[in-house]
């Protein structure tokens, strides 16, 4: 099944922006981009994103063992805007580099423990993680009732080239 992201290219400025910004306690921001969701031809699906939801400050937990640790008020949070928007969530963050991101042994573990707790609110959403670098972006996305994720084949800013990145004109 293809999978494809779409963003617009205020939307991505706006996320890079974020996640930028310093932290007391931790070494890079997160935050969650809630999505709509359309079939494609043959069966797959394109993921539009939406809006970006940053974690808040104080939802932070001070945890040297990953990049970011949050809270479960944090993701309490991000249920909340799934539940009210009925819209697809995904975790999103960045690791600082250029080229193709990959997702490190605590991504992937991690995501696997949050991803599941979305369909407690939307189970007929999938949900996801993405990770960005400086000019690339990564991506799993589980589909309602399947227990394994499927990466995200296609990433696009709408409105403008990002290098690394195929525009739509």
């Amino acid at each position: 099944m293809k999978l494809a992201f779409r963003l617009p290219q205020g939307l991505y400025y706006q996320i890079h922006k974020d996640l930028s910004r310093a932290h007391s306690v931790a070494a890079e921001r997160v935050g969650f981009l809630a999505c709509g969701v359309a079939a494609l031809d043959h069966g797959g699906l394109l993921l539009l994103a939406d809006t970006y939801n940053p974690v808040a400050d104080s939802h932070y937990v001070n945890d040297p063992r990953a990049g970011a640790t949050i809270n479960a008020e944090a993701i309490r949070a991000a249920l909340q805007i799934a539940y009210r928007q009925k819209v697809s969530m995904f975790h999103i963050h960045r690791h600082e580099h250029y080229g193709r991101p990959q997702f490190s042994a605590i991504d992937r573990r991690e995501s696997a423990r949050l991803t599941p707790d979305f369909f407690k609110v939307r189970a007929e959403m999938p949900h996801g993680v993405i990770v960005f670098s400086h000019d690339g972006a990564s991506g799993l996305c589980w589909l309602p009732g399947q227990k394994s994720p499927l990466p995200i084949d296609d990433f696009t800013v709408v409105g403008a080239q990002v290098p690394g990145l195929r525009a739509i004109a």
